[in-house]
């Protein structure tokens, strides 16, 4: 490409640029700037020409041009003969283009060119007075583009435009603000004269705009100065000096500050104040020291007439650094009304959606450091002072500035650390939430500069452990993450994480905090803080160990402060029995204690290095809900005795156990704790070898224990037994000793005894002591404790168990005392049957301790029914029974059969007793009779004969009481209930089929006495039988159950939904067979009598169907007259409800978004559950065509339908499960129904060649559906073709369903019946023609798609049928060629391909009069965008050429000619299928054209599988119609050249005519069409390629 023609191409593109379209101009624009990167002197050089030629106009032709731009009208062509002028916007995108390329390409630019653009854009710039920004900001930005390398000739051009005596452009002033903050370098030499210059025209300015513009000026100038003062060393004139400039600039400050600063105009203002923060420091000193006593309160005055006062507080910054930095003594005065206003604005609540007030705080703690610098004592006098505040954000914005200066200012709050922590005392104690997380703040910048390591630093430190400690919040609010409003957990989460950062990221703080931190593990106001400091503790250790073992070692002894070895040990050690606990606390424990093994004993180490990880790492798989409390524990007891074993020191292990029983206290009100660490002790103490010492803490740990407390009495009792594994026999002896004591006998006097308090004392100690015993019985060695267990255990225990008193045995009434004994025995007992000498065991008090249980037993079960009787006597009404039975029930259903005979025994007396002083004055209803004849009913087949005589008596006195309160007389004898007493001797039969043939006679006999209203609560209390565990009872519920709902299931239509969801629910709770089958019954029988309401009761069930509910449904399926009652309702259902909904997301776009219905739904998985049953063929058969079509519906409806986001986590849940349901996806829960009812009805053949073809999975997706439709239509007509009338008749009747997809999919699959030569043979191909024509008018466009591809189908099913109905079909395919309604051309498509198929089939005379139609129709589709239109039309071409051979007429023939370009440039399609259809078509054109060696050529190069070489092709071709046609070439041979030149290889290059390409393209940017202008625009931005 030569660089003439590079300049033609930007002629070319400038002159686009007027177009009228906004993306045609963006995209000449991109044009110009891809041109200017190939050759950017060109580029630039054609631009600047452009514009420079359509600059000059008269008078009369602006005025004209004016009126044209005003009135939309971008005509460039004027009369006069001068070039119209361009419009602004039009020079604005050229402007735009050239600085493009010059910041691009700055450092080819040569000084010519550079001052050719410098003239232009400064003419640009300025040729109008009045603002116009957008373009005149275009200009500016090419000014600053080339003065980055050429700023002498940018500034010499400029400043000719910057005279003294008159005010400049606006933009030239704007230019050189920019030149000044671009190229510092290059433009402070110049600055001097700029200032000199512009001064008097400050006076002069008299519009605020000008005024601003000045502003910004001086403040770009004096930042650009002070840049290059800073870096004088990379200067190119290291002589200036800031002395330079301080007239000048003091003089322009007077000006603004006395005069501009007093403007109303608020953007003035701020224009001002921003420039005077960067003078200031080019002021003289002597002059800024005289102008600060005005200045700073003129900068303050500020703060009250902005609401944004950013650059405000930005310039009062630099004020003040120039003011510290000149030594300024004026300044002080000044102090108190600068640091209350700074306080004032550092107190402004932040809000974070505006980010100037968070730069405002940024610019206002600069000036507070500033200060800081300058004057720290009054900085901290005016401050810690404002700490003691009555207001919040007085004390939080007091507290962000100190640790600001904390921060900032560290060498001169050096000396004053002592003052500022004793200043944050007050603080310390606040109670606001706010106020603590700014402390905390405070506290970590103190960390960071030493402060803590002066005296006070400590109470810092405790402090944030405090803050740490904070109980978490339950549910912490949701809060932004610049909110202030945070919670306590928040400020809780900061001191963790401030704690952790100082610990483990500030050296310094190590030798603070270590072993510092330690103090804060035992106290127990700090337990929520244990993870965060253990975490810290555990780096703190670890980096001491990695500088020496010295560094490490602590010092215990030279610490009081500190605790001891023992008591961090006991203490890690009881807070891991919680391990979960307070952000794992367990774990951080574990892990401390591992790490400071040798501190807590040298021998400990490769021990704990072993068992600690595995502690660790059980922790680590599981959760606080998997975690066995007792297996963790006996975990940590193992670790515990293992440490004992491994240090083997008799005085280590007693101050370990002494330690222990020094914090018991320390964990009262933590009964898990206190009793874990109780365990421990014994532990400890069983590792003694001391048995002084043991025994003397046994005795003060019964001394010291709070006996009133259950769980202490246990936790000691663990203890006792524990250490009776090593000292049975002092363990004895202290419990003895004890007794003995005075602490035992004071409190058991003669005279104490009458008193309360001392007589429940008294029993709470005995309590402990027997339980002691207990324990000791169960935990000591096996060997020994026989010996012990009669003489020593049992004796001592029933010695505290009943007391003499002047020889009077006096027996306890306490019933805590009485459970401690019952459990002490059992341990004992226990204890004695497992020891391996058990069988030679003499037990001598034996027959004693048996009448002391059988004494306690029936004394109890006397009191029981005592207590009972009176309680019901209190309240002899249904309701009062009812509460002694509930209470009774546990009992009554218990797994344990000798608790099962005493309830029912129990039960028994109560309703005898009922009965007989039962006294009615009214007739009343019996409202519980159901509830309590259901819960003793199922007991008459107990697995205790005992157990069905007591359930009989409860039944028969049930039904005398509900005679009695019907108003029959006590002594009435009713010989239905009186059966019940004959039925006893059946139940005392082992026989199962008797006892169970019984238990339905007396449910023969409830049902005939029962009231109708008291039927549902005795049949709702069976099903709760249905879980019993005894098997027995549980099947006889099943029984009667089954019974009454046959006997009288019949009044129950409203109880349905409750029985069905109730039997439900009992089956998902019990796997056995005969409840299943029994429920499966029961839903049948009520079925039989309800259909309708069990089918919406069923439906009813949450998805998806667990496998319970698919057997209830599958149970509707035994009967066919049932079963089919059935399937049509769950039809009715299914079609009834809309089968989706919208949601919004959809109806605001075009994105999916339909959610499934659940009801049609659900009935779709119930027709699938019920048809998959084989009982249910018969019925399916009966309903086939309805249950076909309703089902297809169904798929169709449902593709790409979601699931409702309740039942969306449920279907992710289910398949992530090992079992996982059936599909609960709409559509695929209608395929596997639809599955299931051509099974059913004998069409597994379908079935089957679906599946192999893919055939279901394609009716799933949008995108394969109709396929789907097709291929199962297809499969329908050859495996079941007698069933496709009725079929067909359900479907025809869909052409007006309201859902499109519904009649897409019928329509499909009527169409592809016409494939099969099964509708001629069943005389259904006129019916077929007739429903596919009347749905040529729908207005959905695949139905109308699909009627084509039906009518087109008839070429392959009955081609024989094609000529009767030629111009039937022909009129339909034609009319689908011509749809304007289908915006993506599907139908057209359709008719194309159809089109094809039917040419040869219909009679000549029929397609003659059409052809030209159709040519002229297909031919737009050539060049469309999508390759299936593309192929289609092309191929359809070749069709209609074939057609004509031999009797080509002239007008047919233009369109041969004209679609050869198309199908030329085609040949090089990306698509196979294009090139194929091209090669088809053009081969079929030769014959028209009438050229031998045209058709010829043709032949040879376009065989079908035969290489093709493009080029020499596309010669050969083009001198063949060169030659044929004589005279130029048409326009529209040049298109292909212009495709092609885009992609041609570099060595076909030469062979490509650029000046015609380039013609061509040049009238296309004139085409009427906007995106074939953009697309020529685009073509010639790619030319530059070539360069």
């Amino acid at each position: 490409m030569t660089e003439s023609y590079a300049r033609k191409l930007a002629a070319i593109l400038l002159d686009a640029v007027t177009d009228k379209d906004p993306v045609v101009q963006e995209q000449v624009c991109s044009a110009l700037c891809a041109l200017g990167e190939a050759q950017p002197e060109e580029a630039l050089s054609a631009c600047e020409e452009y514009l420079w030629q359509h600059e000059k106009v008269s008078r009369e032709n602006r005025r004209h041009q004016q009126s044209a731009w005003v009135l939309g009208s971008p005509s460039r062509t004027f009369l006069n003969g001068f070039s119209a002028q361009l419009a602004h916007p039009y020079r604005t995108m050229i402007l735009r283009a050239m600085e493009t390329v010059v910041s691009g390409h700055i450092g080819e630019l040569d000084k010519d060119m550079a001052r050719a653009i410098i003239l232009l854009a400064s003419s640009e710039m300025t040729r109008v007075k009045e603002l116009v920004c957008d373009w005149q900001q275009a200009a500016s930005s090419v000014l600053v583009a080339v003065g980055k390398r050429f700023i002498g000739k940018v500034m010499e051009e400029l400043l000719s435009k910057f005279q003294p005596g008159a005010l400049p452009h606006y933009f030239v002033v704007q230019t050189l603000a920019n030149l000044a903050a671009s190229n510092v370098f290059g433009m402070v030499p110049f600055l001097t004269s700029i200032l000199s210059t512009m001064l008097p025209m400050l006076g002069m300015a008299k519009h605020d705009t000008m005024r601003a513009v000045f502003c910004c000026a001086l403040q770009y100038f004096s930042e650009s100065t002070l840049e290059y003062l800073a870096n004088l060393d990379q200067a190119p004139d290291p002589t200036v000096r800031k002395d330079t400039f301080a007239t000048d600039i003091f003089s322009a400050y007077d000006i603004l500050f006395n005069h501009w600063l007093q403007s109303r105009e608020a953007k003035l203002r701020l224009a001002v104040v921003e420039a005077l923060g960067p003078m200031s420091h080019l002021l003289p000193s002597e002059k800024l020291e005289e102008q600060l006593p005005k200045l700073l309160p003129g900068v303050l005055a500020l703060f009250k007439k902005h609401a944004e006062t950013f650059h405000v507080s930005k310039s009062l910054g630099q004020i003040l650094e120039a003011a510290v930095s000149v030594g300024s003594r004026t300044l002080e005065p000044q102090l108190d009304s600068l640091l209350a206003a700074l306080h004032a604005q550092i107190c402004v609540p932040v809000e974070s959606s505006s980010p100037l007030v968070v730069s405002n705080q940024k610019e206002v703690l600069r000036c507070f450091t500033v200060l800081a610098c300058c004057a720290p004592d009054r900085l901290l006098a005016f401050l810690l002072p404002k700490l003691d505040a009555s207001n919040e954000r007085t004390r939080v914005g007091t507290l962000q500035v100190v640790r600001h200066v904390i921060n900032s200012a560290a060498s001169q709050m050096e000396v004053k650390k002592p003052f500022i922590l004793s200043s944050m005392r007050l603080p310390l104690l606040d109670t606001n939430t706010k106020v603590k997380r700014a402390v905390v703040q405070v506290i970590s910048a103190m960390a960071h500069h030493g402060y803590l390591e002066q005296p006070g630093g400590e109470a810092m430190v405790e402090y944030i452990v405090q803050q740490c400690a904070l109980p978490p919040e339950t549910e912490p609010q949701k809060l932004g993450p610049d909110s202030e409003d945070l919670p306590a957990d928040g400020v809780r989460a900061i001191s963790i994480s401030t704690l952790y950062l100082v610990s483990t990221t500030v050296d310094r703080m190590s030798d603070v905090l270590w072993p510092y931190l330690l103090e804060f593990l035992t106290p127990v106001r700090f337990t929520g803080a244990l993870t965060p400091l253990c975490k810290s503790l555990v780096h703190l250790a670890q980096k001491r160990q990695e500088v020496g073992a010295d560094a490490f070692l602590i010092q215990y002894d030279g610490n009081v402060t500190l605790p001891s070895p023992y008591a961090i040990t006991t203490r890690l050690l009881t807070v891991s029995s919680n391990p979960y606990l307070g952000d794992g606390r367990g774990a951080a424990s574990l892990r401390l204690l591992n790490v400071l093994h040798r501190g807590i004993h040298p021998a400990l180490g490769p021990r704990w290095a072993t068992t600690i990880p595995l502690l660790l790492e059980h922790l680590d798989e599981r959760t606080e809900e998997s975690l066995s409390q007792k297996e963790w524990e006996e975990k940590l007891l193992a670790f515990l005795r293992d440490t004992l074993a491994v240090v083997s020191d008799n005085t280590w292990i007693c101050q370990l156990s002494l330690e222990m029983c020094k914090q018991l206290p320390c964990y009262n009100g933590i009964p898990q704790e206190k009793n874990f660490l109780y365990k421990c002790i014994g532990t400890a103490l069983g590792a003694a070898s001391s048995k002084e010492v043991v025994r003397k803490q046994l005795q003060e740990l019964l001394e010291t224990a709070r006996h009133h407390e259950e769980a202490e009495r246990e936790g000691l009792a663990c203890c006792f037994g524990i250490c009776a594994i090593s000292h049975l026999d002092d363990v004895l002896a202290q419990l003895e000793d004890f007794m003995r004591s005075d602490v035992f006998r004071k409190s058991i006097g003669i005279f104490n005894i009458f008193k309360d308090r001392s007589e429940n004392e008294v029993e709470k100690l005995k309590c402990t002591l027997i339980l002691c015993y207990g324990h000791v019985a169960a935990q000591a060695p096996r060997e020994l404790v026989l010996a012990k267990v009669e003489s020593d255990i049992l004796r001592n225990i029933f010695q505290y168990f009943s007391t003499k008193v002047l020889g009077i045995k006096v027996e306890t009434k306490d019933p805590a005392l009485k459970l401690c004994l019952v459990q002490s025995v059992c341990m004992a007992s226990q204890a004695i049957c497992s020891s391996a000498q058990a069988g030679s065991f003499h037990f001598s008090r034996k027959a004693e301790l048996v009448a002391q249980m059988i004494s306690l037993y029936l004394d109890t079960m006397h009191a029981l029914e005592d207590l009972l009787t009176s309680l019901l006597r209190r309240n002899m009404t249904p309701q009062g029974l009812q509460v002694m039975v509930e209470h009774l029930s546990p009992w009554i259903k218990s797994p344990r059969g000798h608790e099962r005979v005493r309830a029912l025994g129990l039960s028994a007396g109560l309703l005898r007793y009922f009965l007989e002083h039962l006294h009615v004055s009214a007739l009343v209803p019996f409202h519980n009779l159901g509830l309590l004849i259901g819960l003793f009913s199922p007991r008459c087949a107990d697995l205790w004969p005992a157990t069905r005589q007591e359930a009989v008596s409860c039944v028969h006195a049930l039904l005398y009481l509900q005679l009695g309160y019907e108003g029959f007389s006590r002594d009435y004898r009713d010989d239905v209930v009186e059966r019940l007493l004959t039925l006893k001797e059946g139940l005392m039969h082992p026989d199962p089929a008797i006892l169970f043939h019984t238990c339905h006679s007396i449910a023969q006999i409830i049902a005939k006495r029962l009231p109708p209203e008291q039927l549902i609560s005795l049949l709702l209390t069976m099903f709760e039988g249905l879980g019993d565990p005894d098997k027995n009872c549980s099947r006889a519920a099943t029984v009667m159950i089954n019974c009454l709902l046959k006997e009288r299931g019949n009044v129950l239509l409203e109880k349905v939904p409750e029985i069905v969801s109730v039997l439900r629910t009992k089956l998902q709770q019990t796997r056995e067979e005969y409840v299943l089958q029994a429920a499966q019954h029961s839903v049948y029988l009520l079925a039989s009598q309800h259909c309708a309401a069990v089918v919406s009761s069923l439906l009813g069930s949450p998805l998806p169907f667990d496998s319970h509910t698919c057997t209830l449904w599958r149970a509707l399926a035994v009967e066919p007259g049932l079963t089919a009652q059935v399937l049509g309702l769950l039809l009715e259902k299914m079609s009834r409800d809309v089968p989706f909904k919208e949601t919004r997301a959809f109806l605001l776009s075009s994105s999916p978004g339909r959610v499934a219905t659940v009801l049609p739904l659900a009935a779709t998985c119930a027709l699938y559950e019920v048809m998959s049953a084989l009982a249910s063929g018969p019925a399916v058969l009966e309903l086939y065509p309805q249950l076909f079509a309703a089902l297809l519906l169904r798929i169709s409806c449902t593709v790409g339908v979601l699931l409702p986001r309740t039942l969306q986590a449920k279907e992710k849940r289910g398949a992530g499960s090992a079992l996982a349901p059936r599909s609960l996806e709409p559509c695929s829960s209608a395929v596997d129904a639809l599955q299931a009812m051509l099974l059913r009805g004998g069409n597994e053949d379908v079935v089957q060649r679906l599946e192999l073809e893919g055939g279901w999975q394609l009716l799933r997706t949008s995108a394969g559906h109709e396929e789907g439709v097709a291929r199962l239509a297809s499969a329908m007509a050859k495996f079941a073709g007698p069933r496709l009338p009725l079929v067909m008749k359900e479907l025809v009747c869909t052409h007006s369903s309201v859902y499109e997809i519904q009649r897409v999919t019928s329509t499909g699959f009527l169409a592809e019946l016409l494939t099969s030569n099964v509708v001629n043979d069943l005389m259904l191909l006129e019916s077929l023609l007739d429903n596919l024509a009347a749905r040529q008018k729908d207005p959905c466009a695949s139905v109308r798609r699909l009627v084509l591809r039906g009518l087109a189908n008839m070429a392959s099913g009955s081609p024989d049928k094609v000529r009767a109905h030629g111009p039937q079909l022909l009129t339909a395919v034609i009319g689908g060629l011509d749809d304007t309604d289908d915006p993506h051309s599907l139908v057209a498509l359709e008719a194309m391909v159809g089109l094809a198929r039917l040419l040869d089939l219909v009679e000549p005379q029929d397609l003659r009069p059409v052809l030209l139609h159709v040519a002229i129709r297909i031919r737009p589709f050539f060049d469309s965008e999508k390759m299936e239109l593309r192929s289609a039309s092309i191929r359809l071409f070749g069709h209609l050429n074939k057609a004509c051979h031999g009797g080509c007429e002239d007008m047919f023939l233009e369109q041969v000619v004209g679609g050869l370009v198309p199908l030329l440039l085609h040949l090089r399609d990306p698509q196979a299928p294009v090139t194929s259809a091209c090669r088809f078509a053009l081969c079929m054109s030769g014959p028209n054209l009438e050229c031998a060696e045209l058709q010829a050529a043709l032949q040879k190069h376009l065989q079908e599988g035969r290489g093709l070489h493009f080029g020499e092709f596309l010669n050969s071709t083009c001198k063949l119609l060169v030659r044929a046609w004589a005279g130029p070439p048409p326009l529209t041979l040049l298109l292909p050249t212009g495709f092609l030149v885009l992609h041609v290889e570099a060595e076909h290059r030469p062979q490509v005519d650029l000046e015609q390409l380039t013609a061509a393209l040049q009238l296309l940017l004139k085409d009427p069409a906007p995106l074939v202008r953009m697309k020529a625009a685009e073509t010639l931005g790619r030319l530059v390629k070539f360069a």
